[in-house]
């Protein structure tokens, strides 16, 4: 299995060496996105975090750093898994990483905070092999809705989720679903960049379903906040709007 290195920026001025095999999703803009939500978080020490769809392990690491006791990964990509696992050993951090689909492998656990950097990329093909780690369904929220829903149950009380995705997606839907569930939600960070070579792929596509304008070259990206209230266990769950 062939692997590159790659150096990831901190806030702290110091750089990590990340090892990421062949086939697995390279930090790019959305992760240092993600990256500067979670400086701006001032996550308390000993916190629990939960970085979803970790890819290089790259957020999980940087949790660690920011001073989060217990840390667990998931990725639905072995290559990934094996990646983070090297990465994590490298940088002599205790992560938990899991392979599986989050709504599987930490249903019954509640953390402080949820990272989340989900296959949000509009398609109209079932995704297979790397392109798991970006292929969405039609409106690319094809886990960014079930997220939501089970966002609440992943977050102790006051804990925080931050969630990145494009625009394209919904933004406003997101907020509507995560308010839906019980929690206060907000965007906290936005940055627009230029397509990648996926989406340049498929702007034809994009066009067609009204995604994207004609001849239209870049997307934003956003920093999605979600706060659950700091009540005791179960006294904000009467809060919740209920479903149907």
């Amino acid at each position: 299995m062939s692997a590159c290195f790659k150096a990831l920026w901190q806030a702290d001025s110091t750089f990590v060496m990340l090892l990421r095999a062949r086939g697995v999703y390279a930090p790019q803009d959305d992760t240092a996105l993600l990256l500067e939500a979670l400086h701006a978080a001032a996550i308390p020490r000993g916190a629990r975090v939960l970085d979803i769809g970790t890819g290089t392990g790259a957020l999980a690491l940087a949790a660690m750093r920011a001073g989060a006791a217990d840390v667990t990964a998931v990725d639905v990509s072995r290559r990934a898994v094996w990646t983070a696992r090297i990465n994590a050993l490298m940088n002599r951090a205790p992560i938990r990483v899991r392979q599986g689909n989050v709504l599987d492998v930490v249903r019954d656990e509640s953390f402080d905070l949820v990272l989340a950097n989900p296959p949000y990329v509009p398609a109209n093909c079932v995704a297979r092999g790397r392109a798991r780690a970006w292929d969405a369904g039609l409106d690319g929220r094809e886990l960014l809705n079930p997220l939501c829903a089970l966002s609440f149950d992943l977050l102790a009380p006051g804990g925080v989720l931050l969630m990145v995705h494009s625009a394209l997606c919904g933004v406003d839907l997101t907020l509507q679903q995560l308010r839906e569930c019980g929690l206060k939600a907000s965007v906290v960070q936005r940055r627009r960049v230029p397509f990648g070579p996926v989406m340049r792929s498929r702007t034809a596509f994009l066009e067609r379903h009204g995604l994207i304008e004609p001849g239209q070259v870049d997307e934003e990206l956003v920093v999605i906040r979600g706060d659950r209230s700091p009540l005791a266990q179960g006294d904000d769950r009467a809060e919740r709007p209920r479903a149907g």
